[in-house]
């Protein structure tokens, strides 16, 4: 019994001792659980070859994913590339991948070394998804796994490392703070999810003829002309000194091993007689977002609307198989970016991610670059005086 300040004798529960920790706050299971994710230790190594099916699976559920970073498509890489490898580096959490690192190695006079190249714009860190509905522990869990890659990349002995991550993947503090580069870059990405909002937000010229070239009776097909892209292709490299992927064979049988993996599909717009006029070449795969990696229109077909024609054509076709999103891979400041942007795609940020190269590589680099460049401009020329020639 306990008398209050009014007087009136009060009864308190009774508690025996083992009903007093009855008084105590209950725990909540699932506060529980978030501290034992950020508590685990993460730990980074390189997957054996046995494991690159669970990496694969990881590459097509994380939100910073891509076609890039699949198996499949780097040993495909590593075909159609002298001296090249790769290997995985992941950051685990409990056995599960908490996010990793497809390291592409190119061979040089100094050794291998890792850096974004043609064909190869992403080769950045993936995150795995976390669920965590605070955005304090959701951060604390990337830092955590960054710091775990971070460790493991620093020791890596390459003379130079480089990577670029995609757009959805722009919180680096933990390399920024360790002395490594970032660099900015953009590219456009156009959103598959409503394709009527898609239409609205293209620029209305781009619009008039797309509509055009239909009335015209311009037809795509996804087919594997691969002779008839390349030429574009190669037209292109001569009108505006743009970079020749690969050799002709070596492309060519790139491409065909990732088609008949699923991860590229040739898309052609061809005149009512068949010719065709413009070609793109799109990276597919597992992962909701894809990528087009190259476009091409022949020089007599540039005024009229086709290449706008076969873009929008390939959005609906991408939308249809359930893709989310296309990547247009880059943009610059020139004119191609300008028709990019009225392609209806918001510009992205992506960051290249830099540690000081080893001594004498960057000179060794400039130096086959400028021998490289040289040539390039030499064939440009051969061909103009050609033309000339033969006109």
């Amino acid at each position: 019994m306990f008398r209050g300040e009014s007087g009136v004798l009060l009864r308190l529960p009774s508690f025996s001792v083992f009903d007093a920790g009855a008084l105590r706050l209950r725990r909540n299971p699932r506060r529980e659980n978030k501290r034992h994710i950020l508590s685990t230790t993460v730990h980074a190594r390189f997957l054996p070859p046995e494991e690159h099916a669970r990496w694969a699976a990881f590459v097509a559920d994380s939100p910073d994913g891509g076609v890039h970073a699949l198996p499949a498509y780097l040993e495909a890489l590593c075909d159609a590339t002298t001296g090249s490898s790769y290997r995985i580096l992941c950051a685990e959490r409990d056995g599960r991948i908490a996010g990793g690192i497809a390291l592409f190695e190119q061979g040089s006079r100094f050794g291998q070394f890792v850096s974004p190249r043609l064909l190869l714009r992403y080769n950045g860190i993936l995150l795995a998804r976390h669920e965590a509905s605070s955005p304090a522990q959701r951060t604390a869990w990337q830092l955590h796994t960054m710091t775990a890659l971070e460790e493991a990349l620093a020791k890596l002995p390459y003379p130079r490392l480089q990577f670029r991550c995609r757009s959805t993947l722009t919180d680096l503090r933990v390399f920024a703070n360790r002395g490594w580069t970032l660099q900015p870059g953009w590219t456009y990405v156009v959103e598959l999810a409503d394709m009527a909002a898609a239409w609205s937000r293209m620029h209305k010229d781009q619009r008039r003829l797309v509509q055009r070239c239909g009335e015209h009776g311009v037809q795509v097909t996804a087919d594997g002309d691969f002779d008839a892209f390349h030429d574009l292709h190669v037209e292109t490299h001569r009108r505006k000194g743009a970079p020749l992927y690969l050799p002709h064979d070596r492309f060519r049988d790139f491409v065909e091993a990732l088609q008949r993996k699923g991860l590229a599909r040739l898309f052609h717009a061809r005149l009512p007689s068949g010719q065709i006029i413009a070609s793109q070449l799109v990276l597919t795969g597992p992962h909701p977002v894809t990528h087009t990696i190259a476009a091409a229109t022949a020089a007599d077909a540039l005024k009229s609307g086709v290449s706008a024609f076969l873009r929008w054509k390939v959005f609906e076709f991408l939308a249809g198989a359930g893709y989310r999103a296309n990547d247009l891979t880059g943009a610059g400041l020139d004119p191609v970016t300008r028709f990019k942007s009225q392609l209806g795609g918001e510009l992205a940020l992506c960051l290249r991610v830099s540690r000081p190269d080893r001594s004498g590589f960057r000179a060794g680099e400039f130096a086959r670059d400028l021998v490289q460049r040289m040539k390039s401009g030499f064939t440009r020329k051969r061909d103009a005086t050609d033309e000339h020639s033969n006109e």
